[in-house]
């Protein structure tokens, strides 16, 4: 969702729309896990100083809490230099006031901790370029240092490097299955690139949330959009729901199992609980049968018989099936399922041809081939084909021939009854 300025539209079609800041949005309408503060426009009391502890976000929505001891009038959106170690880094201020109280609180840090660094100023022009320049080298950084952890062969995978805001220092976040040695590796990196190296693990969560993506659902990664904690999601979310145990489906793009079966994993519960348990056998007089399959949110349940040939399944309410446990418990047996069972009658539904079109089954008919007339003729349409010629021409002649014999006889006639011709007598 983008901003308001973003929405506008520019004169020039060339230029990108909105503020153009390529990514980085003074407005924190446009960033990862941005924050709108709800209490912004709110006003203190006159004798209540503003909470003086500042969100500050970092490259990939990383973010840190920093205290403003020099009392500078700080605004969200604005890039500030905060302390680091060693130097300073560069950061944008995505929260202040009394929702950062709420942020401490739930992350379990004292307003008055000792590891809530310091803001040290404004970020000046110089800042700014020193941090662009450094941000631009990560890409580099990254290819070059997987150069290097193949040449020594250690098992660790890089995923991503953040330069800090001076250009001395940057962390390199990896993964890996096991502990590894990377003393060797501290050296090599920091004699190639001349900086102070820290190593950081993450997890593989972490790692799909920094990296962002897109899942199967079509949308962009929760991970890297809202979600925040990252709870442990087991195979049993699945059975509750009734999905496929395959990995291929349950798997998301960190190889562990979809956060999002979680999501829906209480409302799955609340609906089990009135359904009986699926291990029971119902007692009946043609036989026991057992469970084959649920409908949870229907609120229906499938049995067949075991005993017996009879190897339909009977649908059944959950309130059917609990009367027939409760039967069995007092020691009697129910009648057959098939006295129980539910039959849904379906009603065709008549469409009207009201807007003057055919029947709404009219693509289901196969289409009939069309054939070519000269490559495509049967032999026995071509001999009728040729004989129904031949006659017409037959007929033709015969007609031709009449009119030619009607026309002689005529002319006789006439010389009969004008008398011999004029050359006649002159010879």
């Amino acid at each position: 969702m983008s901003c308001t300025n973003c929405g506008q539209q520019t004169t020039i079609k060339t230029l990108p729309n909105g503020c153009k800041n390529n990514g980085s949005c003074s407005t924190l309408s446009c960033d990862k896990l941005s924050v709108f503060n709800w209490l912004g426009n709110m006003k203190l009391p006159a004798y209540q100083k503003a909470f003086e502890v500042y969100e500050v976000r970092f490259k990939n929505g990383r973010k840190a809490y920093y205290r403003n001891v020099n009392d500078l009038s700080l605004c969200m959106g604005e890039a500030i230099a905060v302390e680091g170690s060693p130097g300073h880094d560069i950061g944008t201020i995505s929260l202040s006031g009394e929702l950062v109280k709420a942020q401490l609180r739930k992350r379990r840090i004292p307003e008055d901790s000792d590891d809530i660094k310091k803001i040290y100023r404004k970020a000046t022009q110089n800042d700014i370029d020193v941090w662009q320049k450094s941000r631009n080298k990560e890409a580099h950084t990254q290819r070059e240092a997987r150069l290097i952890i193949s040449r020594l062969g250690l098992k660790m995978k890089l995923s991503d490097v953040e330069y800090q805001g001076d250009g001395k220092k940057a962390t390199f976040y990896y993964t890996a299955d096991s502990r590894v040695d990377f003393r060797q590796l501290i050296r090599d990196l920091a004699g190639a690139f001349h900086i102070r190296v820290e190593m950081k693990q993450v997890d593989l969560r972490h790692e799909a949330a920094r990296l962002g993506g897109i899942g199967s659902c079509g949308r962009e990664l929760c991970c890297s959009t809202w979600l925040t904690d990252f709870r442990k999601v087991n195979t049993s979310a699945a059975r509750y729901q009734q999905l496929s145990l395959s990995p291929q489906k349950l798997q998301g793009q960190c190889g562990r199992l979809k956060c999002c079966l979680n999501f829906e994993l209480d409302s799955y519960l609340d609906a089990l609980k009135v359904f009986p348990d699926t291990n029971i056998l119902l007692k009946t007089e043609k036989g026991n049968a057992r469970f084959i399959k649920m409908d949870i949110f229907k609120g229906l349940l499938w049995y067949s018989y075991t005993d017996s040939d009879d190897y339909k399944w009977y649908k059944l309410k959950v309130e059917q099936v609990n009367e027939i446990i409760k039967f069995n418990n007092s020691g009697k047996k129910a009648s057959s399922l098939s006295e129980m069972e539910i039959v849904e009658t379906t009603s065709k539904v008549n469409f009207e041809d009201a807007v003057g079109e055919d029947s709404l089954t009219r693509f289901d008919k196969p289409k009939k081939k069309r054939r070519n007339r000269n490559n495509r003729r049967k032999p026995n349409q071509n001999n009728k084909n040729s004989q129904n010629k031949k006659q017409g021409r037959n007929k033709q002649n015969n007609q031709q021939v009449k009119n030619s014999r009607n026309k002689k006889n005529n002319s006789r006639r006439n010389n009969k009854k004008n008398g011999p011709n004029t050359n006649n007598n002159n010879v």
